[in-house]
């Protein structure tokens, strides 16, 4: 059986989309609460057939390249891309020398709904012909434009628009970019272009409408629509947590370590934002509880972090093909304050959930100084998740 490796390159600056200075490159923007990148990353990650996947960055990107919650094991470090796509590339064909793959897929990062049996039929061209791209008809008429005047009408049967992801035998691939590196070609526009000019023989395959390549801000809009038209179950979850103080230097809130004269008491860190939003989310997914999933009695989660707790929600969410849409938190608390520390609370949570900042709500009240609460014994939280499913 052969073994399957893939380049995902992400190292251009999408300008035409209001990348850098304006905003983060395209493959770092959100798309239904979570980044272009892994999307894209995850389709090749959890397809069965594809055994490593490696990421090509812009050097100037790797703080934004955090992928650590999405739990895509298959990738590994990624590298830094070059001043042009075909030198990303071959800095991509390079990083997999070590493994030596029998087939490439090369793919774009800004085309992050690409279905699995693309990806088959990917892989399987290769096997068969060596080089292979997925092509779509083309069905608008095209015609040459010559400044303001409509020139000759081309014979659409005999176009097509060229796709990713794109596959290769390794080695035919790797030659071609050497070849195309010792000439000084770096025009080539795509990696079936550089396999024809060795003279390798470049077969097609039926690429997806659905492939489509984020370029414009309104792309952005279109994907967005097309995610949420693609998850109508909309279901709501609420959560309520509360703990009791004790000798202590620091609470946990929202992941976040605040200084304080006492702790919270409990079998984990005691974070009653994160367990609260566990049961939100677990609530709108009718999935029990926090403590069905994690029992107190069981001792391995004897002081863990609960943001292991979360991203767990999360990945139950994920695994039945939704998202989670957003969420918001109310804490009660005569102290500490959560104001100063909301904005760090925001950022935790987003990052786990997979999530911008302005989805997370975190609010705060005291209670007045009634009940226990009031007489600073401990604090609560009751929170609200929102999630989307597909039917």
């Amino acid at each position: 059986m052969s073994t399957i490796a893939v380049i995902v390159v992400a190292a251009g600056r999408g300008t035409r989309a209001g990348g850098p200075p304006e905003g983060p490159a395209k493959q770092y923007r959100t798309i239904g609460g979570r980044p272009v990148l892994a999307r894209s990353l995850e389709a090749f990650c959890r397809h069965s057939r594809v055994s490593t996947v490696v990421t090509v960055i812009h050097p100037d990107d790797r703080d934004l390249y955090d992928l650590s919650s999405f739990g895509l094991s298959k990738l590994i470090e990624p590298v830094p891309g070059g001043a042009t796509r075909q030198e990303s590339v071959r800095r991509g064909l390079a990083a997999l020398a070590a493994g030596k793959p029998d087939i490439v897929l090369i793919h774009d990062a800004a085309r992050p709904f690409v279905p699995a049996d693309v990806i088959d039929r990917a892989i399987d061209a290769a096997d068969g012909t060596g080089a292979a791209v997925p092509v779509l008809a083309v069905t608008d008429t095209i015609a040459v434009v010559d400044g303001n005047a409509r020139g000759e009408t081309l014979d659409r049967t005999m176009l097509r628009s060229v796709q990713t992801p794109q596959s290769f035998r390794y080695a035919d691939i790797c030659a071609a970019h050497a070849k195309a590196a010792e000439e000084g070609r770096e025009d080539f526009t795509d990696d079936g272009a550089v396999a024809s000019h060795l003279g390798l023989t470049v077969s097609v395959f039926a690429g997806d409408p659905a492939n489509m390549k984020l370029t414009t801000p309104e792309d952005f809009s279109r994907a967005e629509e097309r995610l949420l038209a693609a998850l109508p179950d909309i279901r709501t979850g609420t959560g309520f947590d509360v703990h009791e103080f004790e000798e202590g230097d620091h609470v946990t809130l929202g992941g976040v370590r605040i200084p304080h004269t006492k702790k919270l008491k409990g079998h984990s860190d005691a974070d009653v934002i994160l367990h609260a939003l566990c049961d939100a989310i677990f609530g709108a997914l009718g999935d029990g509880d926090i403590g069905s999933h994690f029992p107190p009695s069981d001792m391995q989660w004897k002081g863990v972090e609960s943001s292991r707790f979360l991203t767990y929600a999360a990945d139950r969410v994920k695994a039945r093909g939704g998202i989670v849409a957003n969420v918001d938190v109310a804490v009660m608390s005569e102290a500490p304050k959560i104001g100063p520390h909301r904005e760090a609370m925001q950022k935790k949570i987003g990052e786990v959930l997979g999530i911008t900042p302005d989805r997370v709500g975190i609010k705060a009240t005291t209670m007045e100084r009634m009940g226990f609460i009031g007489r600073e014994e401990g604090l609560a939280a009751i929170a609200t998740a929102t999630i989307r499913l597909p039917v």
